[in-house]
């Protein structure tokens, strides 16, 4: 009981901070109105501190009630930006660790094939060696920036595969995200990096002044 109410102090704690981030635009999705915030440098680590069962339910509270409040449009779009952050969630909390949870690494050659299995997908195959990202960053797992880039990338692979079959986008508007793909999850990763490390600094320091209980840590 006492390790669930610990629990439930630091979902309540990081869904707070995750709706704040939510309101921080970054910077705009190519091809579409949705803008990344900083909820998406954020998002991705919060299963490494809530475990991933709870660090998804909160990603993904923190969206939903957002779009709730904001009054979002029950697009396809705005369905399909619910889910690839959960799959990073998912990834960052449990590549570390041996065994059934690596279930994840399935989910780029999953998004692969379907991207592939469209007729626009077929004629940009080189945009999915992206999504072997994850796979590699598995290797070496053990440096938080590869986690974080195997994190971020199988997020996009998830939004990539979802979004050519919702919008039928052409094989040159994928050729031209190519450039802004790199540029812009290397940034993404950095910034996931940079969050956990800031999070557990300043969680660290919070314990040690019993402010707040003190919180195991999934850091590979």
């Amino acid at each position: 009981m006492k390790d669930l109410n610990k629990k439930l102090v630091f979902f309540v704690l990081f869904t707070i901070l995750g709706f704040i981030f939510l309101q921080v635009p970054f910077n705009k999705l190519a091809g579409s109105n949705v803008s990344f915030t900083l909820f998406d440098f954020f998002a991705p680590i919060a299963g490494a501190f809530l475990g991933p069962v709870f660090g998804i339910v909160s990603v993904f509270s923190v969206m939903v009630t957002n779009n709730i409040i904001k009054e979002v449009p029950w697009t396809q779009g705005s369905i399909i930006r619910l889910f690839p952050t959960l799959f990073a969630v998912y990834y960052f909390a449990t590549i570390i660790k041996k065994g059934p949870n690596n279930w994840i690494l399935a989910v780029p050659f999953i998004a692969i094939l379907a991207f592939l299995a469209h007729p626009n997908g077929q004629q940009v195959p080189q945009y999915t060696f992206f999504w072997v990202i994850p796979l590699i960053a598995y290797r070496f797992r053990n440096n938080l920036y590869m986690r974080a880039l195997g994190a971020t990338f199988t997020a996009h692979a998830v939004g990539g595969a979802a979004w050519i079959w919702a919008f039928n986008l052409g094989a040159g508007v994928w050729k031209g995200l190519i450039p802004i793909v790199i540029s812009e999850r290397l940034l993404f990763a950095a910034g996931i990096a940079i969050s956990f490390v800031l999070t557990k600094k300043i969680l660290t320091v919070l314990s040690s002044r019993h402010v707040l209980p003190k919180l195991e840590v999934s850091e590979g």
